[in-house]
């Protein structure tokens, strides 16, 4: 036996008046959806406002006309602001649950095209969440040059194995820009790839601020160019990516380089300069090492980005420009908020997204494939390919994940090192004597540190002193550096679920260019 087919919908009261618009005045969703031979409606279940009793009267009566089998049964609800999301839902959700629905009998369709969007939003969660057995169904009028004067209908079935397919193509996509933002490298580094993973959804839902903090050459310049790319490639943003190292910009050039200036501003202006800010309007401004920025620059960038307006040097009128911001520091900015050297609401307003991009030492076993990345790249940019033989790619490897690689220019070390063993590679094979003297340069470069003698680099307070030896001597009396960890953090351990004693007493020694196999 067949199921007949019911529907659910809300009186237009603007749209099954017939009154919406000249060109569609005879177009009314609500009558027409009864008029498609191939969709017969069995019973029409109208919702309206008592106020529109007359109008929901009149749509009953020409439904009779075009579709005597039709049944119409009229619900007066009081709708008092049909805006109003918690009080239209509300006497939706109540209506269907009170509704004696049979689906073994009857087939349910939600009319959609009828209500304000607020209306059409909740039958779409009462469907979704099956309060509602059913699809939803909207009507379309017929097109200017049709000579039928009934327009269209589609269902739209929120079957859960369709919005499954829908799914995958969203995680599809959620992948691709993950590893589009890796540059397509395969990293194993579980903290690095989840970190990838919350850049590229911020990244393309916010148009924020966004603040990667990490040690010189961890990759900070690189990463904000794929975020541009990606975001651009999206659809997101339409102008173009502007890059400035804050380090490079020192006293009035500053202030010109960021928000231009007028010609005649000052000595040596001859002509207009539009400035980063305006060059990036539309687009992605990095401004990276912001913390090198001046404290008046500061205040002018803090400007731009609330009010999207600033005054170039010499200039009487405001300019606008509307970008995106993406800052870069191996500082802490914290600190040196504390310190006077950087503006506390500044840093505010762009640290909403602050990701902290960790050192090649804390991810040794991505090396590898960031190995084969920059042969890749010595490939493009030379035109021809090296590659390593057996032999001496285990080598290198053994010796960049030892502890004793401190790699502490992070992956522009790596990348010197490429270049270099490419580049002096014999017939395009790198052999185990190029990658034995590489390791002796690295090794040299880093500036091995006697066992017994605190680091000599840089100068330390008597504080620090007293610290690290202190730490140095527990390293010497343990077996390896997890244990040491222990000792040292038995106390602040205890706050911790998952502590990683090793990885903090690894990132201590780190800092003043050690590592646990140096000290013992």
């Amino acid at each position: 036996m067949a199921k007949r087919t019911v529907v659910l919908g809300l009186l237009g009261t603007t749209l099954d008046s017939g009154t919406s618009s000249k060109r569609w005045h005879k177009w009314r969703p609500t009558v027409d959806l009864c008029r498609h031979e191939d969709l017969l409606v069995d019973r029409l279940e109208l919702i309206s406002d008592p106020r529109h009793d007359r109008l929901a009267n009149v749509v009953a009566k020409d439904i009779a006309n075009v579709s005597p089998q039709t049944e119409v049964r009229h619900h007066p609800v009081t709708l008092k602001n049909p805006w109003d999301f918690e009080e239209v839902y509300a006497a939706l959700h109540d209506f269907v649950r009170a509704y004696n629905f049979r689906p073994e009998r009857e087939r349910y369709l939600v009319h959609v095209t009828t209500g304000t969007h607020v209306a059409q939003i909740c039958w779409f969660l009462l469907t979704e969440s099956h309060h509602v057995p059913g699809e939803l169904v909207q009507v379309s009028p017929p097109s200017r040059r049709s000579a039928d004067p009934v327009g269209d209908y589609s269902t739209i079935d929120l079957d859960l194995s369709k919005y499954d397919r829908i799914a995958r193509r969203f995680r599809r996509e959620h992948e691709e820009g993950v590893s589009f933002l890796k540059s397509g490298i395969q990293t194993k580094n579980r903290a690095f790839n989840e970190l990838i993973a919350r850049i590229e959804r911020v990244a393309l839902a916010s148009a924020a601020p966004m603040l990667i903090t990490g040690p010189t050459g961890a990759g900070k310049s690189r990463l904000a160019r794929r975020i541009y790319e990606l975001v651009q490639g999206r659809g997101k943003v339409g102008g173009a990516y502007v890059e400035v190292n804050c380090a490079t910009l020192r006293g009035d050039a500053a202030m010109s380089a960021l928000f231009g200036h007028k010609r005649g501003a000052f000595t040596g202006a001859i002509e207009d300069r539009p400035g980063l800010l305006r060059s990036a309007d539309g687009g992605v401004l990095f401004l990276d090492e912001i913390g090198e920025l001046g404290v008046d620059e500061q205040a002018m960038l803090l400007r731009a980005l609330e009010e999207r307006r600033f005054l170039p040097v010499g200039a009487d009128a405001e300019v606008s420009s509307d970008f995106r911001l993406i800052a870069g520091t191996n500082r802490d900015l914290g600190r040196a908020v504390e310190e006077g050297r950087f503006r506390e609401d500044l840093l505010a307003r762009i640290n909403l997204w602050t990701f902290e991009l960790p050192g090649l030492a804390d991810r040794r076993e991505d090396i590898e494939p960031n190995l084969d990345y920059e042969l890749e790249r010595f490939t493009d940019d030379n035109g021809q390919m090296v590659t390593f033989t057996r032999e001496a790619r285990r080598r290198f490897l053994t010796f960049a994940r030892a502890e004793r690689a401190t790699w502490r220019r992070n992956f522009r070390d790596l990348n010197a090192a490429v270049v270099r063993m490419a580049t002096l590679a014999p017939e395009a094979r790198i052999d185990a004597r190029t990658v034995d003297d590489e390791i002796e340069r690295l090794t040299r470069s880093w500036g091995a540190t006697a066992p017994d003698a605190l680091p000599v680099d840089r100068p330390l307070d008597r504080f620090d002193r007293v610290q690290l030896e202190e730490v140095m001597k527990v390293c010497k009396g343990a077996a390896s550096l997890s244990a040491a960890g222990r000792v040292l953090f038995a106390e602040s351990r205890k706050a911790k679920a998952n502590p990683n004693d090793a990885d903090r007493l690894r990132k201590y020694l780190a800092r003043y260019g050690l590592t646990f196999d140096e000290v013992r």
